[in-house]
């Protein structure tokens, strides 16, 4: 099977031109990806081929006759999977397998690569469930795009070699469901992607706090749009987040 080349190779400021406006209907430019941030922990990932990837798939990205060829899912809550994904999309990955065994994906779509990362979760009444959840890993156009999911505990040695290089990461940043935000900023340090984009925040106080615990490393660049278009050759040469405002899908019209 095809081989990861994220495993394999395991400074910027407001306005930089690696991210761009665009619509999802509009085409990707070539060697480039789209990434856009629909709500809570989905975002799409559109491909210059035409894929349509959707993480922490719900069953609603909005008011749109999209298809995606493939979604990613996790169940540590409701609001980050459906039991009843639409029989039509292609692909509907669950980030875990039976209690306590966990799952593995290695998908390859041609253009893309969708695999996983198998991490614990916390269950009812303090328990908890080995390799319960997924970080999904989207390689493509040489980018390698990380999706931590409901992350509740550092990954380990193992897990982050596993994980390998992570070029964009998104990153939930509400403090208390998933991680508390000290844990969450040591592993966004130590994954250094050049492209952070947050996410999974219930409050502008959770989002500004994690803000300001990175902003002695990365450039903060907050943008009043719901998508960006990134390319390898156009990383910012110093790491920065990019805050993106969640927006439903909706078709023209």
């Amino acid at each position: 099977r095809r081989p990861s080349h994220c495993i394999a190779i395991a400074d910027a400021a407001p306005g930089l031109e690696y991210v761009q406006k665009a619509g999802f209907h509009d085409p990707v430019p070539d060697y480039s990806v789209r990434i856009s941030y629909i709500a809570h922990a989905s975002f799409l990932i559109q491909t210059a081929g035409g894929l349509n990837a959707v993480t922490d798939f719900t069953g609603f990205i909005g008011n749109t006759t999209l298809i995606p060829d493939v979604v990613t899912m996790n169940h540590a809550h409701d609001t980050h999977w459906t039991a009843n994904p639409d029989p039509a999309i292609p692909h509907a990955l669950p980030g875990w397998g039976p209690f306590g065994e966990g799952i593995e994906h290695h998908l390859d779509l041609g253009e893309m690569l969708v695999r996983n990362v198998s991490t614990d979760i916390r269950s009812q009444f303090g328990g908890r469930e080995d390799k319960g959840n997924s970080i999904f890993v989207f390689e493509v156009e040489g980018l390698c795009i990380g999706h931590l999911g409901h992350l509740h505990h550092v990954p380990n040695d193992q897990q982050f070699a596993a994980l390998g290089r992570l070029d964009v990461v998104m990153v939930p940043v509400d403090g208390g469901y998933t991680m508390e935000l000290a844990a969450m900023m040591g592993v966004v340090a130590r994954l250094k992607s050049s492209v952070v984009i947050p996410m999974h925040w219930f409050s502008d106080s959770t989002l500004e706090t994690f803000l300001s615990g990175v902003s002695d490393v990365f450039a903060i660049d907050r943008r009043p749009d719901s998508s960006l278009e990134v390319s390898l050759r156009d990383l910012p040469p110093r790491p920065t987040v990019v805050v993106l405002q969640p927006q439903w899908l909706r078709d023209p019209g």
